[in-house]
């Protein structure tokens, strides 16, 4: 049900001790020697959403188990409560920081970091330090919601494939050049893991659990919380949860995610029949039968979405924005663009300032 994703070249507890031992005995259900110790740090306009996803399948395996097998403490940039995006305040044990200096030498020690709205505002000095200092240090660090951001923003990045929230996947791209970025719910890279955020925080809390403490458990916090199944990290964000399951919806998500690859030069719909092995015909009876749309309609609302992000979280001139979304003219994209949402780019781009 969750393999590895593709990306994988490390085991979400492969930098705490025992954890090549503790794979090796999955099936039997290993019992962690210590307790799993995270960080959490609530970066302003983080969502309620995501953190309690991510904490409550590990309360719920302490629960379950009868053992403290994880523990958490709730940290700020600055050691004071942090509002989330919902407006509530959630008090924390104290400053990143000074976490930070302690986290190289605490055993099973990793990092999460939640992020949501207006995550671009609190990149620091202090705060690049800070995860520049614990990535040396080869500490675990997880990227929740818009916290890939951060990581960017502090160059953790290169040569590490990436996911974010899917509403920040334009702009990150065109603000930091050359990342690899999954449309995916989860990605593991080395020690860095990153996450879309949301429910995704549930799937990766369940994947963690899974490979830690065993399958038996991981199902049992699912029958808990009436959910029937974790997702696996690989799937797409961005497809609609019916394309997810049975072969019909396999094919059509292949289509999807090659129009998603090719959002600056977009392929015509011969090409994307030769790639996929299906005639014209087929592909546009998949996207009639589920998703009531044409695949030029499907295609082009891909390229519009990815341009409304564009110009309402960067400050890339429209004519940039044109290009980056495969149009040949600005007078064919403010057209285009008027047409699917009811107002001109340059308008909306005053509206966001």
């Amino acid at each position: 049900m969750n393999a590895p994703s593709k990306h994988t070249v490390f085991s979400i507890g492969a930098c705490w001790p025992g954890a090549k031992a503790a794979q090796r005995q999955a099936s039997r259900q290993p019992t962690p020697q210590a307790s799993a110790e995270f960080s959490i740090l609530l970066v302003p306009g983080f969502s309620q959403l995501c953190l309690s996803s991510m904490v409550e399948p590990l309360r719920l395996a302490n629960a379950l188990a009868g053992t403290e097998l994880f523990r958490w403490k709730l940290v700020s940039l600055d050691g004071l409560s942090v509002a989330s995006a919902s407006g509530i305040s959630i008090e924390v044990s104290g400053s990143f920081a000074e976490a930070a200096r302690a986290l190289p030498f605490e055993p099973q020690a990793a990092v999460a970091i939640c992020a949501g709205e207006g995550v671009e505002q609190h990149g620091s000095l202090e705060l690049r330090a800070s995860l520049r200092r614990l990535a040396k240090a080869q500490l675990p660090v997880y990227a929740l919601g818009t916290a890939t951001w951060l990581l960017a923003d502090a160059g953790l990045l290169s040569d590490i494939r990436c996911t974010i929230h899917w509403s920040k996947m334009a702009a990150l791209s065109e603000t930091f050049y050359d990342l690899a970025i999954d449309d995916a719910l989860f990605v593991r890279d080395g020690q860095i893991v990153t996450c879309a955020g949301e429910l995704a925080a549930f799937d990766l809390a369940i994947d963690i659990v899974q490979e830690r403490c065993g399958t038996e458990l991981a199902r049992s916090i699912c029958q808990h919380v009436t959910a029937d199944r974790w997702r696996d990290g690989t799937a797409c964000q961005s497809v609609p949860p019916g394309l997810r399951y049975g072969s019909t919806g396999k094919k059509l998500l292949r289509i999807i995610q090659l129009m998603e690859k090719h959002i600056e030069e977009p392929l015509s719909l011969e090409e994307i029949s030769e790639r996929v092995s299906l005639s014209r015909r087929q592909i546009e009876r998949l996207f009639e039968r589920h998703l009531a749309t044409t695949p030029w309609q499907h295609y082009l609302g891909l390229r519009l979405a990815k341009a409304r992000q564009l110009i309402e979280l960067t400050s890339m001139p429209i004519m940039d924005i044109t290009v980056a979304c495969g149009f040949v003219s600005s007078s064919h994209f403010s057209k285009s663009f008027r047409d699917h949402f009811q107002v001109l780019p340059s308008k909306l781009r005053t509206a966001a300032a």
